[in-house]
């Protein structure tokens, strides 16, 4: 029963390092994202994935209608969403 023990232990071990250095920050991560799209409102600035920078026109279910420049808007797919745009901050 030792010997079993003893040869499973590094396995049990480097799956808890796995685990903590990889899978938990992702579920983090994942959930922060989730958190921030259920937030969203029109009038926020949003970066896509391609890098555009757009503004929320109408949040739906799935999708969200979004404002490219002042002519053009178009439906985005929520998981298209990179994350939030903040205006950064000018020093003079």
């Amino acid at each position: 029963m030792n010997d079993i023990l003893a040869s499973l232990l590094p396995l049990i071990v480097l799956f808890a390092i796995f685990y903590f250095i990889m899978i938990r920050p992702q579920i983090k991560q994942q959930k922060a994202h989730k958190e921030m799209l259920k937030n969203l409102k029109k009038g926020d600035r949003i970066v896509i994935n391609g890098g555009l920078i757009c503004e929320v026109v109408k949040v739906e279910d799935n999708f969200f209608t979004i404002k490219i420049n002042d002519d053009t808007q178009a439906r985005l797919a929520k998981e298209f969403v990179a994350y939030k745009y903040e205006e950064p901050i000018q020093k003079d």
